[in-house]
């Protein structure tokens, strides 16, 4: 992915009265072309660490989003394919989680 002239855009959303998360605007590639994604610090950092995952650049993971999105706005597409993957992994470690926990009060008494 290129970062050309990265800037803070002038939209932020207030967290907690005193916290803010500002949208951030950079320029991508992504198929080859040049285009602008304005997306929150969060996102910009979970597109990296699912690509790091992934075992494959930002930009191929952008490309990938691009061609799969069923949106006009790529910004939106990455939110919810972000929001897609700790969701499914959120679900996977759960059922794991599930399937080894055992409880006395889970186990069924025998009949008599």
């Amino acid at each position: 992915m290129t970062l050309d002239n990265p800037h803070h855009d002038d939209s932020t959303i207030p967290f907690d009265g005193t916290t803010h998360y500002a949208v951030v605007k950079r320029s991508v590639m992504v198929g080859g072309h040049k285009t602008s994604v304005s997306l929150e610090d969060a996102f910009w950092d979970s597109l990296k660490d699912i690509a790091i995952r992934s075992g494959i650049t930002v930009s191929m993971q952008l490309a990938s989003i691009d061609a799969q999105r069923k949106t006009d706005n790529l910004s939106s597409a990455i939110r919810l394919f972000v929001l897609d993957y700790f969701r499914t992994r959120a679900t996977s470690m759960m059922l794991i989680g599930e399937g080894r926990m055992t409880s006395p009060s889970l186990v069924p008494i025998a009949a008599e």
